[in-house]
């Protein structure tokens, strides 16, 4: 699914972003070693959900979407009031899945698990559905555009921790 969704949205001929470039990048989730290293971390999430966070939601049998999350490095503890930064990432839901309501269900449940902790994120520029989304969840531009990995122009993304009322 992931391959197949890079491959269905982030072609950008003038950024060089073609489907080779993304097989390159973004292949391996498509391999027997990728499927199975997705899978660990799926496991590892619902074992260990202190640092990591990761839903998938399924039609029938074929996994339609996922969105996954974890505390940046050297920040976290048990204690979700503690975490200070938090990445999203990544986040997919099938063309066919939008619009149900499927990315909300799972936007929520990634809030409640982050708590107040900042979140971030990289969005493409040209997936508007998806920032238009993110805004709809609080997220801001928080940036210059940059290239991810030299080519895909990305956005970062950030909602911001709420204020702590002093008492």
């Amino acid at each position: 699914m992931h391959l197949r969704n890079w491959l269905d949205n982030y072609l950008d001929a003038d950024a060089g972003v073609d489907e080779a470039w993304i097989r390159e990048h973004r292949g391996s989730s498509a391999t027997a070693e990728g499927v199975a290293q997705w899978r660990e971390f799926i496991e590892k999430a619902h074992r260990n959900p202190a640092p990591h966070f990761c839903r998938v939601v399924r039609s029938r049998a074929e996994i339609v979407g996922y969105l996954c999350g974890h505390e940046e490095d050297g920040e976290g503890g048990e204690d979700r009031e503690d975490r200070e930064s938090i990445t999203l990432g990544p986040m997919y839901l099938l063309d066919r899945a939008q619009g149900h309501g499927l990315g909300g269900s799972m936007m929520a449940e990634f809030l409640t698990w982050a708590g107040p902790a900042r979140i971030r994120l990289g969005v493409a520029d040209c997936n508007e559905r998806a920032i238009r989304f993110y805004r709809r969840h609080g997220f801001e531009i928080a940036g210059e555009r940059y290239l991810w990995r030299g080519r895909l122009p990305t956005l970062p993304m950030t909602r911001e921790a709420p204020p702590t009322a002093d008492c």
